[in-house]
């Protein structure tokens, strides 16, 4: 039995705006019934060219239907660039949070939304780039869609991009290959922090670390954790090793340690020393 929040519960078994719009302005179609999940999503724009209708159909699990009833309830009166905006982390925390197998109806929700958009402002039906590389052939997930789940996701597993897109899922020959990607964005999110020999750190005191230190925990590391609605608390600074502890969103994150390794420590070591280390409480 998954664990579902009572949002979630509601959603399913209240489903809101299931139907159709006649002559919708905006309609978009993603998924297949062969991957299991479907869902179309139509919305309707009044004079002020602000979502005043939006309806959907879906075929899937609980988690598929809650966020397509969740997803309408969230655009109705924004307008069309308000309404892109959403993520579907904002579906997931909308709803209470995911079950992290589920979190892929989510991103369909996204989808259908960036699907829809897409059709109103050409006409055309939004289809996968022939082009794009299709990394896994059993539900047709591509490279480009790969990545993007990961980077706007914080993803760090295969098992966690399975969770978000289903690649990876069905007969696993290309866990590997997502495993590649998960890596190369990785590396290029990490600074390349010079040597100490090519660039020589001027000599601090204590007190003049601890200060600089807290500087750029405020001015680098803070304001990229609360936009996830995360944060730290720098707890003690001994010599070069720095204790923190995450609070927010971050606080249990599944990527912690990814923050924590390649964001936080190479921060601080970009800008205060190359050889600091940061550690989590009772580490």
């Amino acid at each position: 039995m998954w664990n579902y929040s009572e949002k979630v519960m509601d959603h399913f078994r209240n489903p809101r705006n299931v139907g159709k719009i006649e002559s919708p302005d905006g309609t978009g179609t993603v998924g297949s019934l062969a991957c299991g999940d479907a869902l179309t999503l139509m919305f309707k724009l009044d004079a002020d060219k602000r979502i005043v209708d939006v309806k959907f159909q879906t075929f899937g699990c609980a988690s598929a239907i809650a966020s397509s009833s969740a997803l309408t309830e969230m655009v109705i009166g924004k307008t069309i660039e308000e309404a892109e905006k959403i993520t579907n982390k904002d579906i997931a925390n909308f709803l209470g949070g995911l079950p992290d197998q589920k979190m892929h109806c989510s991103v369909m929700g996204r989808e259908a939304l960036e699907a829809a958009i897409h059709n109103y402002r050409t006409g055309e039906t939004m289809i996968k780039n022939l082009e794009d590389h299709i990394v896994c052939t059993c539900f047709g997930v591509s490279e480009n869609e790969i990545r993007r789940v990961i980077t706007e996701n914080s993803l760090t597993t295969v098992d966690e991009v399975t969770n978000f897109c289903k690649a990876g899922g069905g007969c696993g020959m290309c866990r590997d290959d997502i495993q590649k990607l998960i890596d190369s964005i990785r590396d290029a999110k990490i600074p390349q922090v010079p040597a100490v020999a090519d660039k020589p750190h001027k000599k601090m005191s204590n007190i003049q670390k601890m200060k600089l230190i807290e500087e750029v925990v405020d001015r680098e590391i803070r304001p990229q954790l609360k936009k996830d609605g995360g944060d730290i608390e720098l707890l003690d600074i001994v010599g070069d090793r720095v204790t923190i502890a995450f609070r927010g969103m971050c606080a249990g994150c599944h990527s912690a340690a990814f923050t924590r390794e390649d964001f936080i420590e190479a921060k601080l070591r970009e800008f205060v020393d190359p050889a600091i280390i940061v550690v989590e409480e009772g580490e």
